[in-house]
């Protein structure tokens, strides 16, 4: 048995080579200072002066420092009709010290590199029926139950609030990554809905659970890790690593059946 032990850590420790290797030459961390990292636009999200339609785009990008090697930080970004900049709606840790909430919303751009790591695209809903949605993401926010709590493993957490808030919004469809890790935290109650509301979960405090939906596939949380396979993209899920397989890039979908792209199905793990 302790044979069998040592294996499994040497396997483990084999991966964590490999993943810190994939990581390193994917360009997805940043081995900047976070205070002069850059925040600047990827040139994901359209200009909302020059955009007069309701937007609302899904982003996820490496966390900050070490805790980029196992996962992302996750946000969601708005902008009614006619309104000419958008609101983000995330949630961020030390803000919890400063100001009571972790709970953020402002204005800032949309797409900005999260402290010197590269966003990426998970979904993009625009057109009619669209300031419908973005009422119930505002509501979704208001009513965060997690407002005065953060805790970076298994949450409640940034990912926690983001995949709360799109339980309101089925309509953007968003497979969070395997590594939006407090994603699965619901609290104390043992099954929900997945994010993107195409199927269910059961999962205890965040920590052990299975997922299964149209748009997730199919996972296997353990201790904050996901493990699963995604048959609409053809893609493996795996720890740290994230999402390997097919994809492509993240088009407009609109609402109101003139549908031009797919949202988040289509989207890649950063």
């Amino acid at each position: 048995m302790l044979k069998k032990a040592k294996t499994s850590v040497l396997w483990f420790a084999a991966y964590l080579l490999l993943a810190s290797s994939y990581l390193g030459f994917s360009d997805q961390l940043s081995a900047r200072d976070w205070r002069t990292a850059s925040r600047e636009p990827a040139g994901l999200a359209p200009d909302p002066a020059a955009t007069r339609e309701a937007v609302v785009q899904v982003y996820a990008a490496r966390a900050v420092g070490w805790r980029g090697y196992f996962g992302v930080h996750t946000w969601i970004a708005a902008k009614p009709s006619g309104a000419e900049s958008f609101t983000v709606y995330e949630v961020i840790g030390y803000r919890l010290r400063r100001t009571g909430t972790s709970v953020v919303v402002h204005q800032r751009a949309p797409d900005g590199f999260w402290f010197g790591n590269r966003p990426e695209l998970l979904s993009d809903v625009r057109g009619t029926g669209v300031d419908e949605v973005i009422h119930r993401i505002e509501a979704a926010v208001q009513t965060y139950p997690y407002a005065t709590r953060y805790r970076v493993w298994p949450g409640p957490n940034s990912n926690t609030f983001t995949a709360y808030v799109l339980r309101a919004a089925p309509e953007l469809r968003v497979d969070l990554p395997p590594t939006a890790i407090g994603k699965d935290y619901f609290g104390g109650l043992p099954v929900d809905r997945t994010p993107s509301g195409t199927g269910f979960q059961l999962n205890l405090l965040g920590a052990v659970g299975v997922l299964g939906g149209i748009e997730e596939g199919i996972e296997v949380n353990f201790l904050g890790l996901t493990l699963g396979v995604d048959p609409r993209n053809f893609a493996l899920k795996l720890p740290l690593i994230g999402s390997l397989g097919l994809s492509g890039k993240v088009e407009p979908m609109r609402l109101g059946g003139n549908d031009q792209g797919v949202g988040g199905s289509q989207s890649q793990d950063p």
